[in-house]
């Protein structure tokens, strides 16, 4: 697999599910996928509290900053469909026959992933640092193992997603090294005639071929042959 065009192998080949799902491109689509259910979830689901129990109004747990909750789901739900996404590409990019869409769809696994990394670190650090600012009351002791839960998974998160973008990296470098070395087989002069094929050392020579018929030099009386006299 690691040898052919942009990290996967010939267009065309079958999809073995069972390989696919056990490569390490796969398990991290899910493991990413999984972290950003648990960031987005715990905020939408138990992140939103009463400060106290005369006051009915819900506030974001993190310092009742409705930004920073807010950041968090964003976050998690396009890492959601970001994985989804990606996880279709990599199913069938060995199906994709040209190098160039290979080359823009690693191109573009790359820029995704550095991005949502660097969402990730600027999420984690928010949620963080409002956190730390947070005054805990009694409402809001009762989210507080989802919002640590949140930051915690925002951080692994980071992790993922780098890992992700260094691994396309190296996809892409992969892919440009082989097209360099295809190219390089070939003269780059457009009009420089196409190399020939060698000649083995079981190639008959055309000295052992026979005279074409009809070429040789015809005598002017054949043997045994007598010209008649008028």
């Amino acid at each position: 697999m690691e040898g052919a065009s942009f990290g996967a192998g010939r267009a065309g080949g079958a999809i073995d599910p069972v390989d696919f799902l056990k490569q390490p491109q796969t398990l991290l689509r899910v493991t990413t996928w999984i972290f950003s259910i648990v960031v987005f979830g715990s905020i939408v689901n138990e992140c939103y509290v009463n400060k106290d129990s005369r006051d009915p109004e819900l506030l974001c747990i993190f310092n009742g900053n409705e930004s920073a909750c807010s950041y968090g789901i964003a976050v998690g739900v396009i890492a959601f469909f970001g994985c989804i996404f990606f996880f279709i590409v990599d199913l069938y990019f060995q199906q994709i026959s040209s190098v160039k869409d290979r080359k823009r769809a690693v191109l573009l696994d790359l820029g995704f992933s550095g991005f949502l990394a660097f969402l990730w670190f600027v999420g984690f650090c928010f949620l963080a640092n409002q956190w730390q600012r947070t005054t805990m009351t009694r409402g809001f002791s009762q989210g507080a193992d989802a919002a640590r839960a949140a930051i915690t998974f925002s951080f692994f998160s980071i992790i993922m997603w780098v890992v992700l973008a260094v691994r396309a990296l190296q996809r892409y470098r992969l892919g440009t090294d082989m097209s360099l070395f295809a190219t390089d087989q070939f003269s780059a002069d457009p009009n420089a005639p196409y190399p020939g094929y060698p000649v083995g050392s079981g190639t008959e020579s055309t000295e052992t071929y026979q005279s074409p018929p009809f070429t040789e030099t015809l005598e002017a009386n054949p043997k045994g042959y007598q010209v008649p006299a008028y």
